[in-house]
């Protein structure tokens, strides 16, 4: 975006460099105004020509300033160069104890254009500003984060703030970028709204805040067969709770009936803990087709398991010709016998879409926006990626990444009570790509508002009552 408000809208690099260090120096006169003394770190690109800018503000405005170089400076060019020789101070080799000394770190040592991991002269700097223990404000993507994937590349700064400029990075936002980025602030340097409209989004940041207006009010004359019925399969020994959580989320967000297709011997106690619920033992075709006559949507995976009890319902399943929403085991039978179904929603977490691709998890996270795509390629449909930054692909772009969520939703149940909200909503009527974007940013928020009282210790089960909340904006 950058370089096309410099070919297409005539504005100057070095306007929007003098427009990046100031909006930063802004930032620290709010974040930061005890801060008197301010160490600026500086690459030899452009990243590094916007702490230029920065440092001179700094000084301008009576702040104790030093500059620090990395990479040597006859590598200064352009926009870089001529904001270094604008800055009344010398710029000195990088000192880690000046660092330590100092109130306020400033991060402009490497922008977007990283490529491979980060080493020698680089690495050191990196890792001495992470150790002095000094906050850290780094300049559109904290050095060595990868801005596209949000992979650390080798080492990056653990910033305490990221301001990032015209557009937003989507490395900040998935992946490592939660941890490294900090608290994230998005400044568009008053570009013309034109050059948004003009530039292809690969990615959209959505939450639950931008999409609640899918959800519409309920007609006054209306009754619950208007609402769709969600068929939940699953419930094997050890996993009903499963089963029961997929089914309560999916009535929690309004789903007018709701049915579990279980293990016989299990009907009675899902059935005793959440009354709402109809289950039904399964173990034969023709009990399965006649719940499926009836449903709306199928959920089939929450404590499924993978015994030919199993594989059979997923069978039945897939040919009922129902939209699906697979989760859990059922994405672990996928895996054996892969194929393409327009009329699912699959919702993977990173270990699940590594057995799907046949990869390693590593492979997975190094890049998340590569593998929801190929999940995609393999398997078509829509496509949840779940994990920090859950992401949404329905095959054309862009690319959907929820930014609501945290880490108190890393519990065992929260995936089941996903994929109960996602065939709620898909029994109301939403398509499939609304359905899943919606559904994992209501999930996600509701995750926000249980952790109000804490992260560590919330349960799936928690997440019930704001899940109904959220359900009615």
């Amino acid at each position: 975006m950058d370089q096309y408000a410099i070919d297409h809208l005539a504005i100057s690099g070095t306007v929007l460099m003098e427009r990046a260090g100031a909006a930063a120096f802004e930032l620290i006169q709010m974040r930061w105004p005890e801060a008197k003394s301010v160490v600026v770190v500086c690459g030899t690109g452009n990243n590094g020509g916007d702490g230029f800018v920065v440092a001179r503000l700094a000084k301008e405005n009576g702040l104790a300033v030093k500059c620090m170089q990395v990479g040597d400076k006859a590598n200064l060019k352009g926009d870089a160069l001529a904001a270094a020789q604008r800055l009344d101070l010398e710029a000195i080799p990088f000192n880690a104890e000046d660092c330590k000394s100092a109130d306020l770190l400033v991060d402009a040592v490497l922008g977007t254009g990283l490529e491979g991991n980060v080493t020698g002269e680089r690495f050191d700097v990196i890792m001495k500003m992470n150790e002095s223990a000094k906050p850290v404000l780094s300049l559109d993507v904290p050095s060595g984060l990868n801005a596209d994937s949000g992979h650390v590349q080798g080492i990056a700064i653990k910033a305490a703030a990221t301001i990032t400029f015209i557009g937003n990075k989507q490395g900040l936002f998935i992946g490592d970028g939660w941890d490294y980025s900090g608290e994230r602030i998005f400044n568009p340097l008053s570009v013309p709204l034109s050059l948004y409209d003009e530039t292809q989004c690969d990615v959209e940041l959505i939450n639950y805040r931008k999409l609640k207006s899918i959800l519409k009010p309920r007609a006054a004359n209306s009754h619950k067969g208007d609402y769709g019925h969600v068929l939940v399969v699953g419930g094997e020994a050890g996993y009903t709770g499963a089963a029961r959580m997929a089914g309560e989320a999916a009535a929690r967000v309004g789903a007018g009936l709701v049915s579990i297709a279980t293990r016989p011997e299990h009907a009675c106690s899902i059935n005793g803990s959440r009354p709402e619920l109809m289950v039904h033992g399964v173990d034969d075709k023709a009990t399965f087709e006649g719940l499926a006559e009836k449903a709306t949507v199928i959920a089939i995976g929450p404590g499924l398991g993978q015994s030919d009890w199993a594989k059979n319902l997923m069978k039945y399943a897939i040919n009922s010709g129902l939209p699906l929403v697979v989760d859990a085991d059922a994405l672990n039978l996928l895996s054996a016998e892969p194929q393409k179904n327009d009329n699912w929603v699959l919702t993977p977490h990173a270990g699940e879409a590594a057995r799907l691709l046949g990869k390693s998890v590593r492979e997975v996270q190094s890049d998340r926006f590569a593998t929801v795509k190929a999940l995609h390629d393999e398997f078509a449909g829509t496509v949840v990626l779940k994990g920090t930054g859950t992401l949404i692909s329905a095959g054309e772009m862009p690319l959907f990444l929820c930014i609501d969520g945290n880490p108190g939703m890393s519990s065992g149940g929260m995936g089941d009570v996903l994929t109960g909200i996602i065939a709620g909503l898909l029994a109301q009527g939403l398509d499939k790509l609304d359905a899943a974007s919606l559904g994992v940013c209501l999930h996600a928020a509701a995750g926000d508002l249980a952790a109000k009282t804490g992260q560590r210790g919330l349960l799936a089960s928690d997440l019930m009552g704001s899940v109904r909340r959220l359900a009615n904006p």
